[in-house]
């Protein structure tokens, strides 16, 4: 055989492998619990080939890596992933679709706006887009919020997520903390009568018609939702909830009245690398008026078919994960899942009361 026709073997064998040689990866990476952190100082000269390099690479994800699922683990946000939304987080990355070009991803862009809509149409939205995380997803709110109003001032409680006072200082505008209630979240009177103490503070914005109001569901230190509903004279030029924690709780019938008066923002973000069970890097940001918004923040080039919605330029078909989680478990079951969720919390809040040293926070 030539080396040119060895190559050619190679490269098929790169990109175009055999199905049942991938079902054997897969199920040797999922049996495999070496612990063995083995991977060579220098990047070899030469090819191990893929079922050496996954016995090297796979021991640092999964036997030495932290098991989410583990019915002991509740330290933290993230959450374990159905196996679901691992095969078609493999598939999407397998096509590697770009999602920044029709042409390159005709199908997933479709897919993306479908399953936005399913939850967009949770929270009275119009629609919106996914972005990595909700990070970016408060960004491209208050982005839209600052270009569709010309709003210069961005509120917010002092334990909202630091990613508010990032995105302010990235867009120029000026920010307010406001000091919570006892329980760790903006009451109603705060957001009330102009927003009375913001405004008379010692660093007041110019007036309430050119702020965003940014509303914390859930809270990363102690899961405080602040109040939704507002009871306000004059409202502000736009009100942003970032419920990246607590956004599925309105899946849920028995606590989606916990969100009370979330349908009437301007903007919603949603982590769903959180409580929706996705892998990372996976949120949405959802807008009442999602045409106008996507309109304020989109570029268009020479070389581009369509104008680029957002912050980010290339995108993959992360929608494809979440698609596959939603239709495995339907709206019903992920509301499961969270009741689920709660009832965990309320055990270990009981737990603690229970003990004589502990108190809880929050």
């Amino acid at each position: 055989m030539t080396n040119a026709a060895k190559l050619a073997e190679h490269i098929r064998d790169l990109f175009d492998p055999d199905p049942e040689h991938v079902a054997t990866a897969v199920a040797n990476v999922l049996r495999d619990r070496s612990v063995d952190l083995g991977l060579p100082t220098d990047a070899p000269t030469s090819g191990l080939g893929p079922d050496a390099a996954l016995s090297l690479v796979t021991p640092y994800l999964r036997a030495a890596g932290r098991n989410l699922a583990d019915p002991g683990f509740l330290a933290h946000m993230d959450p374990p992933t159905p196996w679901v939304s691992w095969v078609a987080t493999l598939l999407a990355a397998s096509s590697n679709q770009n999602l920044l070009h029709p042409d390159t991803a005709p199908a997933a862009r479709d897919l993306e706006q479908i399953v936005v809509r399913w939850l967009s149409d949770q929270f009275t939205m119009s629609g919106g887009h996914m972005v990595p995380g909700s990070t970016v997803a408060n960004l491209s709110a208050l982005w839209a919020a600052r270009e569709r109003t010309g709003a210069t001032t961005v509120v917010a409680s002092v334990d909202s997520h630091l990613s508010i006072r990032k995105a302010a200082a990235i867009l120029g505008m000026t920010y307010v903390g406001v000091e919570p209630s006892t329980s760790g979240s903006l009451p109603r009177h705060l957001t009330a009568d102009d927003m009375t103490r913001v405004f008379e503070g010692p660093n007041p914005p110019a007036d309430d018609e050119r702020s965003v109001l940014v509303l914390t569901a859930g809270t990363t230190g102690t899961g405080a939702i602040d109040q939704l509903e507002l009871s306000m004279t004059n409202r502000p030029a736009w009100v942003h909830v970032d419920a990246a924690w607590a956004g599925p709780l309105q899946l849920s019938a028995r606590h989606r009245h916990r969100l009370a008066g979330i349908k009437a923002a301007d903007s919603v973000s949603v982590s769903a690398h959180k409580w929706l069970y996705q892998p990372k890097e996976s949120a949405l940001v959802l807008f009442a008026d999602v045409d106008t918004a996507h309109a304020a923040i989109s570029v268009d080039g020479a070389y581009l078919q369509t104008p680029n919605v957002g912050l980010l330029g290339s995108h993959g078909a992360t929608a494809a994960p979440l698609a596959a989680t939603v239709l495995t478990l339907g709206l019903d079951g992920l509301a499961e899942l969270v009741d689920h969720g709660m009832a965990l919390a309320n055990r270990l809040v009981n737990r603690i009361d229970s003990e004589p040293d502990l108190i809880v926070h929050g």
